[in-house]
């Protein structure tokens, strides 16, 4: 029996491909680490704004607002010297937004360039513009 068909009886997560399962834990610690930065974003400011107000609830609205404009919003504070809780709730927030765009960047490159696999690249290519067009057109 080859390591190859031995590795994949005993992962039957494993397609007999090296480099499948590297993309996987690859992608797996991109979902995480997004998730993990988030909640300690937004933890952290919650946090601060509790220590210094006594309440927990931020009030501030971030409705029929795309990411690039949310972002842009929250960089012209920081220029204009407003850092705070808030701050660090929308960086967990925008973390949290960008974690599914990275992820699916990482496998439509990992797709073009490893693999060379075209349909793969076409499917995730589309993946990547509906994201795009949802997260910072519109």
């Amino acid at each position: 029996m080859t390591e190859t068909a031995r590795a994949s009886i005993n992962d039957p997560g494993r397609t007999g491909t090296p480099g499948h399962a590297d993309i996987e834990v690859f992608v797996s610690y991109i979902l995480l680490g997004g998730v993990l930065l988030s909640i300690g974003l937004v933890g952290s400011g919650l946090i601060w704004h509790w220590t210094a107000t006594g309440t927990l609830g931020l009030n501030y609205s971030i409705g029929r607002m795309n990411l690039f404009r949310f972002m842009i919003t929250e960089v012209h504070q920081v220029s204009q010297g407003v850092v705070g809780p808030r701050l660090l709730v929308s960086l967990g927030l925008a973390a949290l937004m960008l974690t599914p765009y990275v992820r699916v960047l990482v496998s439509m490159l990992y797709f073009a360039i490893v693999e060379r696999n075209r349909k793969y690249t076409i499917f995730t290519g589309f993946v990547f513009a509906v994201l795009t067009y949802s997260l910072l057109l519109r």
